[in-house]
């Protein structure tokens, strides 16, 4: 039997990319960080608030979002948003995400190519 620690840290590896893609698909539309955490969790990606936003810096230093500040409000927020590079990474991402998705599916099938 497999430990719950090994399954853990499978899961923690392949739901780590996912959260980028998934990060990115919801942020075509601009949101703050909380909010992001939230949609994410109600969609299937449960993301600790620490691993969110530095990820979220590391997506803006790569030029994958773009951000601003609301000072409208009582309490400023950052809102994030894809930029048009994010856009273009994201396509691939997806492109690739489908490829491996009909790889894994001709393998569990048993199909030869």
């Amino acid at each position: 039997m497999v430990s719950e620690e090994v399954l853990r840290t499978h899961l923690q590896e392949l739901r780590r990319g996912t959260v980028v893609v998934a990060s990115l698909v919801a942020l075509r539309r601009p949101d703050y960080g909380y909010a992001l955490l939230q949609r994410l969790a109600t969609h299937g990606f449960a993301v600790d608030a620490n691993t969110l936003y530095p990820l979220l810096r590391r997506l803006e230093d790569q030029g994958l979002l773009t951000s601003e500040w609301n000072t409208e409000e009582s309490r400023p927020r950052k809102f994030y948003r894809t930029s048009a590079d994010g856009d273009a990474v994201l396509n691939r991402l997806l492109d690739d995400m489908t490829a491996t998705r009909a790889s894994v599916t001709v393998l569990i099938e048993g199909a030869e190519r």
